[in-house]
């Protein structure tokens, strides 16, 4: 049986960028045809995108793997591989996405807003694109690059036109079933609804007869609050949250409370955890209701709402009473808001994360770790025992900064450094921060240990990767 789910989990997987390839040209009629090995599809990208055609986050809580397609490899000629299929992700409007520590990525706040969750690998670069006057037969090409891989953690809030708030058993199922169509559980006993109800409203129009005049709107019935709730008791921030985007609040209020809790304490109760939560929510256009007021004149012989003034409404969701006024007040305060509402409609914005730099961080082991997708790209390489190869990788280290982010890291000469999967011992010299290694002294032999895993004079790397 399905049913409303706030809260979820997924694990985005961008796909894998294809490998370049390492090919040469051999035609009888071409003399020295040089490398035409093409590049590597880029890997697809895990969008995420608010629809108004979901209703809740059902569909990731049994199932959070959500993955695009890898890149093709290149071949020869200078055929590059096909790209990876791109996956939508149709998510409810008013989805935040957080990473699992808690910080908040993105705000899908409206209809169409897209946010990159998992963006594909680059594609790698044949041998083709190493051919320079210096390089003229390049035997090697680039890894893809992998496709970014995280669990982020999502929650919703409900995107209403009016939300109820209301303490438990307050009448709030009773009157959203008798205003609409939703048609939640309805029970004489605390907590009776523990998920959001969503129903549309229509005021004005006559037996389904359009007459230009009629106003329709959300209305959700926010599962009971109890004092403490900004504080969490009760599960109140999952209840709150939805009433975080609500254009007009109804508070309301039970007239015939069996446990004895007059209407003016209920209405202390409930403003106070609403400000203690988010104090913007009191500067809301809200409506004091009254409710069941058909059982409070019979229990109590007199209007209970006599010299209470607080009370804006008094209604009976059962009878209908005072349902016409209330709806048509509610209409008007949901028209205003809309029309006073700069979000500029038809407007959809895409979210992209920062492009992601490079760092050095200290291993457990004191060896050095440089950290960072552009690092780890520079020394994706399918032979990392080419020298060519290697004098690439120097260079694209040196371009992005890693030999000065180590020198003023306070790395010294001998140390162990790692990119990915690479490791070397890093050697700097003392005019300049650099991965080459300076000419070794002649009392310090050039031992085993100082030529494996090594810059060397000429910038390319005698060893291999790890």
């Amino acid at each position: 049986m399905s049913g409303f789910v706030d809260e979820a989990q997924l694990h985005a997987k961008g796909g894998n960028g294809g490998a370049g390839a390492i090919s040469f040209r051999r035609e009888a009629h071409v003399d020295r045809g040089g490398p035409d090995g093409g590049d590597g599809g880029r890997g697809g990208d895990v969008w995420l995108v608010a629809d108004f055609n979901q209703a809740s986050l059902l569909g990731f809580r049994d199932h959070p793997h959500r993955g695009a397609t890898d890149g093709a490899h290149g071949t020869s000629k200078k055929k590059h591989g096909s790209r990876g299929t791109d996956l939508t992700v149709a998510v409810p409007v008013g989805t935040v996405v957080k990473d699992l520590e808690g910080t908040v990525l993105c705000d899908l706040s409206g209809p169409g807003d897209r946010w990159l969750a998992g963006e594909g690998g680059k594609g790698g670069q044949g041998n083709a694109r190493f051919l320079s006057n210096k390089r003229r037969a390049p035997a090697f090409a680039e890894q893809g690059e992998k496709g970014q891989e995280r669990w982020l953690n999502m929650e919703l809030k409900l995107a209403a036109d009016v939300a109820l708030v209301g303490l438990p058993n307050a009448g709030k199922s009773t009157l959203i079933s008798s205003v609409s169509a939703a048609k939640p559980k309805v029970a004489d006993y605390p907590f009776t609804t523990l998920v959001p109800h969503l129903g549309v409203v229509e005021v004005g129009g006559r037996a389904g007869r359009v007459t230009g005049d009629e106003v329709q709107f959300v209305m959700a019935d926010i599962p009971g609050l109890v004092e403490g709730a900004a504080e969490g008791r009760g599960l109140g921030h999952q209840f709150l949250r939805h009433i975080e985007r609500a254009r007009v609040l109804l508070i309301l209020l039970d007239l015939a409370a069996t446990d004895g809790v007059s209407p003016a304490e209920q209405q202390r109760i409930l403003e106070g955890e609403l400000g203690r939560y988010m104090p913007e929510l009191l500067d809301r256009p809200r409506v004091v209701v009254g409710s069941k007021s058909d059982i409070a004149e019979v229990d109590g012989g007199t209007d209970a709402t006599d010299g209470d003034e607080g009370v804006d409404y008094v209604i009976s969701a059962v009878t209908g009473t005072g349902l016409g006024p209330l709806l048509g007040h509610l209409a008007t305060l949901v028209s205003e808001a809309r029309a006073s509402e700069a979000t500029g409609l038809g407007e959809i914005v895409v979210h992209r994360p920062a492009p992601e730099g490079v760092g050095v961080e200290r291993t457990p082991s004191g060896a050095w770790r440089v950290t960072g997708r552009p690092a780890e790209r520079a020394v994706s390489f399918s032979d990392l025992t080419d020298e060519g190869a290697m004098a690439e990788a120097v260079i694209r280290l040196r371009r992005l900064g890693v030999d000065r982010a180590l020198a003023r890291a306070g790395a010294r000469d001998g140390e162990e450094v790692s990119v990915g999967e690479v490791s070397f011992t890093w050697y700097r010299d003392q005019s300049a921060g650099t991965l080459d290694r300076p000419e070794p002294a002649d009392d310090r032999p050039a031992g085993p240990r100082a030529r494996r895993r090594s810059f060397g004079e000429e910038g390319t790397k005698r060893g291999s990767g790890r």
